[in-house]
């Protein structure tokens, strides 16, 4: 997948103005998400519950409800909450309870949760409020879990894709992914995340994991999911035509299908039990 946009700035600029409206275009065909978006391995979901003192979870950015439905599965209760109405309604359609607001300034009337996760959407939550906001909600000793999908094809078709980014949408987030194969798009993600964490003072020390796992895509797959990762959807129409079809003729040429290799990143901090209770 893409990488990600760079977290929302504190202040209102034109860069904080494109953030949110790549944010927000991520509602604009709900079905086309829940379909096409990859899941998280069953591990991750383990892992996370391990560490959990219950099952009653608090999903950051619901979304469709993809996380939400694996972690339900796996015997918790899970409320979400997100800013985007036209996501919430799909989701609510799933049959999850999902409250409609910016995680930063949601009001969580009090309640507690045993686990906050947040699958993709982490880095859209104001970086002065969300771990602070977490540590309001969890209960003593309940992790913080934040997790990221970082999808690869294989070299030769990233750089075909590269060369038809720099044509068609070279501000495309992706495009800069395509470009340098190597680069790790995740590790600033991740290190903003952690020094969040720390200096709430709330948590223990994050720790990462990292799952590898991989999906074969056909070609209509592919195109199917190109206009939810972030940047695609801000593409006017005609732009955003021209660029799935060269991408699909690069995937026609590959054979018709690709593997590409995941890596699930997740990071994990726990709520500190105060002293009166250790």
């Amino acid at each position: 997948m893409p990488t990600l946009p760079p977290d929302r700035p504190h202040s209102p600029s034109p860069s904080a103005s494109r953030s949110r409206r790549t944010a927000e275009s991520f509602g604009a065909d709900p079905e086309r998400y829940e379909r096409s978006r990859p899941r998280y391995p069953g591990a991750l979901v383990e892992a996370v519950l391990a560490t959990s003192p219950g099952r009653e979870v608090l999903d950051v950015g619901i979304g469709t409800g993809i996380v939400a439905g694996q972690f339900r599965a796996a015997g918790c209760a899970v409320l979400g909450v997100d800013p985007d109405a036209r996501m919430a309604a799909l989701a609510r359609r799933h049959g999850h309870t999902v409250e409609v607001a910016p995680f930063e300034e949601w009001d969580p009337g009090g309640r507690s949760f045993d686990a906050v996760v947040s699958g993709q959407t982490w880095h859209w939550v104001d970086p002065a409020a969300r771990a602070a906001k977490a540590a309001e909600v969890l209960r003593p000793g309940g992790p913080l879990a934040v997790f990221w999908n970082d999808g690869r094809p294989p070299r030769g078709l990233a750089g075909a894709f590269a060369d038809v980014y720099a044509r068609i949408a070279p501000d495309v987030p992706a495009a800069r992914l395509w470009r340098a194969p190597d680069e790790q798009p995740y590790a600033a993600v991740l290190e903003r995340a952690a020094a969040g964490i720390r200096a709430s003072g709330a948590f223990s020390e994050p720790e990462e994991r990292r799952y590898a796992w991989e999906r074969t895509y056909t070609r209509d797959e592919w195109l199917d999911q190109l206009p939810t990762t972030g940047g695609h959807g801000a593409l006017s129409p005609t732009t955003l035509a021209r660029l799935t079809d060269a991408v699909g003729r690069c995937v026609d040429a590959a054979g018709g299908r690709f593997t590409v290799s995941f890596a699930t990143v997740l990071l994990t901090a726990h709520l500190r039990v105060p002293a009166a209770r250790r």
